[in-house]
């Protein structure tokens, strides 16, 4: 599958969207990991040290996105930033925006998913299941836009599960366009179309959130541009 790599560190520090004294926000590229996996290879990690900006250690993830979602990322510059940051996410705190295209069109013009979620089985690495015994979680969803048998759907998700989204919109009948777990994309075909648009984070209290917006990895860009859909600003605070 093609990808946006490779990147150099000057790469990397190119697609910040935020940057302050205690987090760095980043406009993460689709196809390559945030870490690396059991057999190595690139990764976002590997990359950090450019980004220290005059601090004694990289910065590190304070939460993450799969190898083939783009856009908003979240790196805490210290221990007391990342220890901040870990609260803020674990307790549903920021706010995360998801834009996907999907396959279908829905009945409704938005909703809510509480679907329970497990890991389906442990030889498949992270690929999760709706399973009654699982974790609680809970998606919101809209239309943005529709079109020839795809859908753009703007997915606001509440709890922060492995592959949530994608399992939630599969779920529903409304797998990603290219999306080769949940939504049976054969080889060689589209690539996963799930794009991370914009997070808000509290880290000051007292004080406005933080609000950054990546834009589209042009693969999307592409398709929205071929159905006629205007990918038009995020509303901030």
């Amino acid at each position: 599958m093609a990808s946006d790599l490779p990147l150099s560190p000057d790469d990397l520090a190119a697609r910040l969207l935020h940057r302050d004294g205690l987090m760095l926000i980043l406009d993460k590229p689709a196809g390559l990991p945030v870490h690396a996996g059991p057999k190595g290879g690139p990764n976002l990690e590997a990359l950090f040290g450019g980004l220290r900006f005059g601090l004694p250690r990289d910065p590190a993830l304070a939460h993450r996105l799969d190898k083939d979602t783009s856009g908003c990322l979240v790196l805490g510059r210290h221990r007391k930033a990342l220890a901040k940051l870990g609260k803020l996410f674990s307790n549903g705190r920021v706010g995360k925006t998801y834009w996907a295209v999907v396959k279908g069109s829905p009945t409704d013009e938005a909703g809510r998913i509480e679907a329970p979620l497990s890991k389906r089985s442990p030889d498949r690495g992270w690929w999760m299941a709706v399973d009654p015994n699982g974790l609680p979680s809970v998606t919101e969803w809209r239309v943005k836009a529709r079109g020839d048998s795809l859908s753009w759907i703007e997915f606001t998700p509440l709890t922060g599960r492995t592959h949530q989204i994608r399992a939630h919109a599969a779920h529903i009948g409304l797998p990603l366009l290219g999306d080769p777990i949940y939504g049976s994309t054969p080889a060689g075909g589209p690539r996963l179309h799930l794009h991370a648009r914009a997070i808000s984070v509290p880290m000051r209290d007292g004080h406005p959130p933080i609000v950054a917006e990546a834009p589209l990895p042009a693969h999307i860009a592409e398709t929205f541009a071929a159905m006629g859909w205007s990918a038009e600003p995020i509303n901030t605070p």
